[in-house]
């Protein structure tokens, strides 16, 4: 049976890597400029990041349970997180283009 502190430790990484995903992807659709690099990028770099994060949330620091499979683990603190991430970063915030800077910016 798995305790409610795990579900919460599971909850607190999944919510770290899908925030890590969607600033991620913002950042890079920021900065480059084709939509190819930025589909490489976010496709290898992020979900990196993810792994690392992930590894030590769950490692040294010790939140959620054990998932039991390797595939459940990537399914449910890399992938799911990262696709929520690019989803909010893709769909519900808008494009870098449309985005006012101030004035006096140089970008």
């Amino acid at each position: 049976m798995v305790s409610v502190v795990d579900l919460v430790g599971l909850l607190a990484v999944v919510v770290v890597n899908t925030g890590i995903a969607a600033v991620g992807t913002r950042i890079l659709r920021a900065t480059l400029a084709t939509w190819w690099g930025v589909a490489a990028y976010t496709l290898v770099l992020v979900p990196t990041v993810e792994t690392a994060v992930a590894l030590v949330l769950t490692g040294p620091v010790g939140l959620g349970p054990n998932l039991g499979t390797p595939t459940a683990v990537v399914a449910l603190v890399v992938a799911l997180p990262f696709a929520l991430g690019v989803a909010i970063d893709v769909f519900w915030m808008p494009a870098p283009d449309e985005v006012d800077l101030p004035d006096g910016f140089d970008g």
